[in-house]
């Protein structure tokens, strides 16, 4: 199953994609969120269709694309888990996960303008895999009960600021990471029976042009270990999304130039959808 949330912020109307079709979720659900993901939702969505009580939503393709699901309890986050971005990033493929914070509202739709934030000067784009948790996940005992506690995956793009990320961190990514908007999400959340996790090409392009290539069986954790490291430390919730790590071919490197207002950002994963994002440039609000 797909699902999708169309309208304007805050008021985006939950819905199930079935090829060029959007059905109205509204009688089931009131939004894509912890508390349907946890409710056995792939079978109540599966009756209600089939019951014929999902009405067409027939002006689906004039709304706006909002994040795939409500603003998650947490976005935790994998750095450097791929070898190759690793490398280009200066650093040694960790032996554990490395992780960092993104905050809720970073979360957007898929294609949403992102702003620049003030004074910076190393914004930076990041295709990755992401995770939505569908049942509370504490103390795994391995990874193979990983995918029973996961809803589905949604593509992201993981923005960065990399000299607030680096130079001024105090040795924490996390700075560079939560600015407003620094996480479009989407188009849809996709159910783990429609794709193969282990293996999905994922690309980038800044102004039409190839950045990031590579397929998700180069990643140095599986989804499986993920979830199950992080369920050692923290509860993972219904709703909570995961990114996984990005590979080589960002900005970062130094092979290409950081965004600039005007810079439009591509990222794709086969099987989940592909976003666009206009960079933009801060302006103080009057």
């Amino acid at each position: 199953m797909k699902f999708a949330r169309l309208g304007t912020p805050g008021t985006e109307i939950p819905v199930l994609v079935e090829g060029d079709r959007y059905l109205d979720l509204r009688s089931v659900t009131s939004d894509v969120n912890g508390d349907f993901l946890a409710d056995d939702f792939a079978a109540r969505v599966s009756a209600a269709r089939d019951a014929g009580e999902l009405p067409e939503l027939t002006d689906a393709a004039a709304l706006r694309i909002g994040a795939p699901i409500a603003r998650p309890s947490a976005v935790i986050c994998v750095g450097m888990n791929y070898a190759a971005h690793a490398a280009e990033s200066g650093s040694q493929p960790p032996t554990i996960p490395i992780i960092f914070l993104k905050t809720p509202n970073t979360v957007v739709g898929p294609n949403d303008a992102v702003t620049i934030p003030r004074g910076s000067e190393k914004t930076d784009w990041e295709v990755e895999l992401g995770i939505v948790i569908g049942a509370r996940a504490s103390y795994l005992d391995s990874p193979e009960e990983s995918m029973a506690h996961v809803a589905g995956f949604v593509v992201a793009n993981d923005v960065s600021e990399r000299a607030f990320q680096i130079e001024v961190s105090g040795g924490q990514w996390s700075k560079g990471k939560i600015a407003p908007g620094f996480n479009p999400t989407g188009p849809w959340l996709v159910t783990p029976d429609e794709v193969d996790h282990r293996s999905l090409g994922l690309r980038s392009f800044v102004n039409g042009e190839p950045r990031q290539d590579s397929n998700t069986s180069d990643m140095i954790f599986s989804v499986e270990h993920i979830v199950h490291h992080l369920s050692q430390y923290v509860a993972l919730e219904p709703g909570d999304l995961i990114l996984t790590g990005t590979p080589q071919g960002v900005a970062l490197s130094g092979n290409f130039p950081y965004l600039a207002a005007g810079d439009v950002v591509e990222v794709e994963i086969d099987g989940l959808g592909r976003q666009r994002q206009e960079f933009v440039a801060w302006e103080a609000k009057k």
